[in-house]
């Protein structure tokens, strides 16, 4: 085809001029168009289109310089606006997409990936105050792994949310000193361990995380430290103090709270900036004092930034590699257990067989429809099987497992479980079966069970004993009766039943339960507690923040509205009743602690220097240069609105509940900064812990700074498919000495029962004075 291009300008009725190439009637080639408004574009024209490269220039005076497609800034281009800011990098139908630098007016700039004009992925974010960031990104905010280097020298290496400080982490002091531990939205929460600076540290690995292939990175191990400007320490002072005071006059003397590192979003020509170039940090972990030859490090506890715990532990280099040596010298007994069956790569078999198994009876079950339960739905025989070869089969898909023949047992009683706890089929697979997979947890008891956690915590998968199989078949028609009647009920709720079998016969069998602490709230302490004394505590050197302590181990006694202590303890006793009359010994209640910041820290928020925006006030509304941080006063029930409270991926949802102090009303619970959330018997359920400890017999190099926390309890009885029997019951009884030797009719069921109510009723939550 001739190219019948010709060279000419154009002038259009609303006062726009096009000057350049035309191929019949449409711009074809190069051309300069110019609108009526003062925008000018010069560059590659085709069918009438801007595509190739060219440069467009507002009447703001910002202009673009790059490639263009079908009109759109798209490729790979720089763009430069009249106040400075520039960005370079790849486009995508006019936004940001793919990698790119930014230089924004301020002087802070951002290399890194971007998602549709927002910062996402890894990417170096540096501030024109000598901040800088190297990590993940999510939705414009730091999310994900990173570390973060501030211009004092100290760094922060570890995972962010949504802009804050959140989860496991590694903050090194510029001095030299290193924290090891947890943060909940920007504050210290939970368990870690401080070495002040002249210790002898863990060992690390070297923190670095690369920025795709420019090479950028940032090691922690090689940073300046310049010199400390606090001159003592919290651990100093406690240590040096008397310890006879009580738990109230120390926690006067107690620093708090430590700062958000909020990072506004830098949209368009916004600039993302710390609110505060400095890191606040509580005393003990400022520039402290220590020698060179320092072996003093300190075991603590926070809660929402506040030191509530603190254990002097003496560090001994030698004394900790004959710990190792004496570990490694001994020849451990091996034990046959679930473990064992797959060889190297028995887990990841496991939970591919897993997935594959419930996401083809969960999709074969749920299409069926919705009708009662009869008793041939019930049994050994009442199931689903099917071979899973692994090049697939007409019913099965191929697969990179091992082959496996699965069973799923009493699909329409689970089925209809799921709907009654109002669970949804598809919420059910997804967590389950997603691309994320099931993650590996430890074992909290000596049953040598595996267990699994889903992506989303919403459940977990134990492997079962043949004996504990049969018996939640047998229990399972009383069991659905008593779920179904009692919405309430706090036992373990059961979404499935499972078997796989391997073609040289080994068995493997699961159940699928709800995880009782999904929430979005940072569980403290967890305890399993039986109402019994003997061997019913957790030598401290076995604690950690993962440890489920037991009954020894409680400090607290609880006080909470009447209405619901009323509701919870009146449950406690249907269900033991019920675990009685299925002749079930040795079940315990599970206990979650998420505490809360006591309200007379509100004094202690005074810190010298700008305090960062809290959470709870909306965008934009910074605190001024020394406004205090307000504590809220204790936790507040409100009238329960649905609206306003998300139940997923929380809790699995359970039936009403009410509360005396708001008029007998369904109510939630809000915590300003954190969320509203739905209260529940057993889930989100406000109280107070009234700490009961001997200050005679507290260890001297452990001191507990509060008397009376707020607290956020999460309960549900566990262990219950353990069957009555006499033989084996006296005989566990006499050797582990569980049960106070009082009677040996102790261990019979229902004076197991009566015991563990009492236990509730008296020592747990007695009622308020």
């Amino acid at each position: 085809m001739e190219d019948s291009r010709s060279f000419e300008e154009k002038s259009f009725s609303n006062g726009d001029v096009y000057i350049g190439e035309i191929n019949a009637v449409l711009p074809q080639g190069k051309g300069k168009y110019m609108w009526s408004d003062g925008t000018v574009y010069e560059g590659d024209w085709e069918d009438g289109k801007r595509t190739g490269k060219g440069l467009i220039i507002w009447p703001s005076g910002a202009k673009y310089e790059g490639e263009i497609s079908g009109g759109y800034l798209h490729g790979y281009g720089t763009f430069t606006r009249s106040t400075g800011c520039v960005y370079r990098g790849s486009w995508r139908m006019n936004s940001y997409h793919g990698i790119g630098w930014k230089e924004y007016s301020n002087s802070d700039s951002y290399e890194g990936l971007w998602r549709e004009g927002i910062r996402e992925g890894c990417g170096r974010y540096s501030w024109s105050n000598g901040n800088t960031y190297i990590g993940n990104w999510k939705g414009g905010k730091i999310d994900g792994r990173g570390v973060m280097k501030w211009a004092n020298g100290d760094t922060f290496d570890g995972c962010w949310v949504n802009g804050l400080r959140h989860g496991s982490g590694v903050y090194r002091f510029a001095d030299g000193g290193l924290y090891i531990g947890t943060w909940s939205k920007g504050l210290k929460d939970g368990k870690g361990t401080f070495y002040p600076a002249g210790s002898k540290h863990p060992s690390l690995r070297k923190c670095s995380i690369n920025n795709y292939d420019s090479g950028l990175s940032l090691n922690t191990e090689k940073l300046t430290a310049p010199k400390p400007r606090v001159k003592r320490s919290l651990s100093e002072k406690i240590s040096g103090s008397s310890r006879s005071r009580s738990s109230h006059q120390i926690s006067r003397r107690t620093s708090s709270l430590d700062a958000y590192q909020n990072l506004r979003d830098p949209a368009g020509d916004r600039t993302c900036h710390d609110s505060s170039s400095t890191v606040l940090q509580t005393f003990g972990e400022s520039q402290s004092e220590a020698s060179g030859t320092s072996t003093l490090v300190y075991e603590r506890e926070y809660m929402q930034g506040v030191l509530i715990l603190e254990r002097i532990k003496k560090y001994s280099e030698s004394s900790h590699k004959n710990k190792h040596q004496n570990k490694f010298s001994v020849t451990p007994v091996k034990k046959t257990s679930f473990m064992d069956i797959f060889g190297g790569h028995r887990s990841y078999y496991l939970k591919l067989n897993l997935q594959l198994g419930i996401r083809y009876t969960v999709g074969k079950i749920t299409p069926v429809p919705a009708r009662e339960v009869r008793s041939s739905d019930f049994g050994d025989r009442a199931m689903i099987r099917m071979y899973f070869p692994k090049e697939g089969s007409q019913r099965t898909p191929p697969h990179y497992s091992i082959d496996f023949y699965w069973k799923d047992y009493c699909p329409m009683v689970f089925r209809n479980l799921r709907e009654m706890f109002k669970l949804d089929a598809a919420e059910y697979m997804m967590s389950i079966c997603g691309d994320c997979g099931l993650r590996d947890i430890s074992s909290p008891g000596k049953s040598g069970s595996i267990f699994y956690l889903s992506q989303d915590e919403r459940f977990v998968i134990k492997t079962l004993k043949k004996s504990e199989l049969k018996f939640l078949l047998n229990m399972l028609p009383k069991y659905y009766n008593h779920v179904g009647k009692y919405e309430n009920t706090l036992i373990t709720k059961f979404f499935g039943l499972h078997r796989i079998t391997l073609r040289g016969g080994k068995k493997v069998r699961f159940v699928v339960m709800g995880n009782m602490f999904c929430t979005e709230l940072h569980i403290h302490r967890r305890y399993d507690l039986k109402g019994s004394s003997q061997g019913r505590y957790t030598h401290k050197d076995k604690i950690n923040s993962h440890t489920t302590l037991k009954d020894l181990d409680l400090k607290y006694e609880f006080q909470m509205d009447i209405k619901l202590r009323e509701s919870l303890l009146n449950q406690i006793s249907i269900d033991c009743k019920f675990l009685e009359s299925q002749n079930i010994i040795d079940y315990s209640l599970l206990l979650g602690l998420h505490f809360r910041a006591p309200e007379n820290l509100k004094a202690l928020a005074e810190l010298p220097g700008p305090m960062q925006r809290p959470d709870s006030l909306p965008p934009g509304d910074d605190v001024k240069q020394g406004e205090q941080l307000i504590i809220p006063k204790g936790l507040l029930l409100v009238a329960h609105e649905p609206r306003f409270v998300d139940t997923t991926p929380g809790p699995h949802i359970r039936g009403k509940l009410k509360a005396h102090s708001i008029g007998d009303m369904e109510v939630d619970l809000l915590l300003p900064g954190t969320a509203r959330l739905r209260v529940q018997l057993g889930v989100n359920m406000p109280a107070q812990a009234i700490s009961k400890v001997d200050e005679d017999k507290v260890d001297a190099s452990e001191v507990e700074l509060f008397e009376v926390y707020d607290v956020v309890l999460y309960m549900g009885i566990i262990d219950i498919l353990q069957e009555y029997n006499m033989k084996k019951k006296i005989e566990h009884a006499y050797k582990s000495l569980r049960f106070d030797p009082m009677t040996i009719s102790v261990v019979e069921p229902k004076i197991y029962a009566q015991r563990f109510i009492n236990f509730f009723h008296k020592k747990v939550f007695p009622e308020t004075p």
